[in-house]
């Protein structure tokens, strides 16, 4: 399916908005306008990042002819890690999601295997046991008793669990790729396919240059979506795969973290990390790829793979899964056990997000309207020209994320009114993002206990 990030989108918002806020601007030294020059402009590092990522993809779609072309992964041994907590409303999505797996993936990893992990005595467990007697999957259940060095909790633990019994098994060597998944994220044939071609570029390559970690794209058909509303919102989401983790993970240091649909390692290099960061880790993903950045530097890839993933089923599930991100990350960008330089980046990301319901649009022109100033420009002229790259990219974000969801659904195109309704909600979606960013920044300042909320799975 044959796909590059695209550039009017972007081009046409930006020129717009130059030409506006140069033709309106009056200058001002407000405190306002200090305020909104600081807030308006910190969003740019990103931007630059994330530009820089969607046109490394547009050179690689220009060299495409030149790469080798998919074939089986004979040499290697892949093992697809499925963690679920196991409850009767999350077990649909897991059955949707394995049946994927053993559907598609042998047909590019002749020696294979599906592993299910799941806590004892789980809602779900007859159930899941039902999916272990596939010859392809195994159902690895983590005892209650189960606890790491480190008192880590939640999902890192069983992760850490599945990982100490590679090594007990034998199985952490180098030629062995754990593929992580979500227990409601399946795969195509075309995943499949994109993942073996990685897998066999690095057998060829020097093994000074080999890479050990990879991330593919997480896209959201329109078939998996229970809300329309939360599907259109969810179209940031693949936009952020194609731009910062394209630009970092993709250049060999995943800085800005990755998530855990669709990330491949050698067994042998998180048999060194491991997922025991301790009882406070809920954003274990992102702290793994931290640690790989201090460990291995210039060793991570990103792949032109996609990952089929649901939003979340509610506007309240949605701000809920916002929420345990921003109370992670926020945690971890704070955590010193971990060096400056490699989470600076992803400090000023997260700043950015928990200030969004503080610096949106709306709120602003309320407060100026309340000081009887509604000029809103910036100290210096020059400013404009950040704050329209900064609002074109979300502008491009969500174009280019709804355009990618649409195209991996059932009818490979957008509805003629997508693309209207989700420029015209940017405002209200950008409330409910900082929403979430806010309520969980304002949960670790509150030094709350942490909590691994999993949301319903839609089927």
């Amino acid at each position: 399916m044959e796909w590059k990030p695209g550039i009017a989108s972007f081009l046409v918002p930006f020129v717009l908005l130059t030409v506006l806020g140069m033709r309106f601007y009056r200058p001002s030294d407000s405190l306002v306008s200090w305020i909104l020059t600081v807030v308006w402009s910190l969003p740019v590092i990103g931007t630059l990042v994330g530009i820089q990522g969607a046109l490394l993809i547009r050179r690689r779609a220009r060299r495409a002819h030149e790469m080798v072309p998919p074939a089986p992964a004979e040499a290697d041994f892949l093992i697809a890690l499925v963690p679920t907590i196991g409850r009767h409303d999350t077990y649909p999505a897991l059955e949707r999601s394995v049946l994927s797996y053993v559907d598609h993936l042998p047909a590019f990893f002749p020696y294979m295997r599906v592993d299910v992990l799941t806590e004892e005595g789980c809602e779900a467990a007859e159930k899941i046991a039902e999916l272990g007697r596939h010859p392809l999957v195994r159902v690895v259940t983590v005892p209650k008793a189960y606890a790491t060095p480190g008192g880590t909790r939640f999902k890192a633990r069983a992760n850490h669990y599945s990982h100490e019994l590679r090594i007990a098994e034998g199985e952490a060597l180098e030629h062995v790729w754990v593929l992580h998944m979500d227990d409601d994220t399946g795969v195509g044939a075309d995943t499949a396919a994109s993942l073996a071609q990685f897998i066999n570029r690095q057998r060829r390559a020097h093994p000074d240059e080999a890479k050990h970690m990879a991330q593919g794209i997480l896209t959201y058909p329109r078939e998996n979506a229970v809300s329309l509303f939360t599907w259109l919102a969810d179209a940031v989401r693949p936009a952020d795969d194609i731009a910062r983790f394209r630009a970092l993970t993709g250049t060999g240091t995943p800085a800005a973290g990755v998530h855990g649909e669709l990330l491949v390692l050698r067994a042998s290099i998180e048999a060194t990390i491991g997922w025991d960061f301790g009882p406070k880790a809920i954003v274990e993903d992102a702290q793994l790829a931290l640690t790989f950045c201090q460990r291995y530097p210039g060793r991570s890839d990103w792949f032109n793979g996609r990952c089929y993933g649901a939003s979340p089923a509610t506007t309240k599930d949605f701000v809920k899964q916002r929420e345990r991100w921003a109370w992670g990350l926020v945690a971890l960008c704070v955590n010193r056990t971990i060096p400056l330089r490699y989470r600076w980046f992803l400090a000023v990301c997260v700043a950015t997000w928990v200030l969004g319901p503080l610096q949106h649009i709306g709120v602003v022109l309320t407060v100026c309207w309340l000081l009887g100033d509604m000029n809103t420009s910036p100290v210096l002229q020059g400013v404009i020209l950040l704050w329209s790259l900064n609002f074109a990219y979300v502008i491009w974000t969500y174009w280019e994320g709804l355009r990618l969801n649409a195209l991996v659904s059932r009818s490979g195109r957008r509805k003629w009114w997508e693309p209207v309704v989700v420029l015209a909600l940017i405002p209200v979606f950008s409330v409910l993002e900082g929403l979430g960013g806010l309520r969980g920044f304002f949960k670790y300042a509150r030094r709350e206990e942490n909590q691994f909320v999993v949301i319903a799975k839609p089927a």
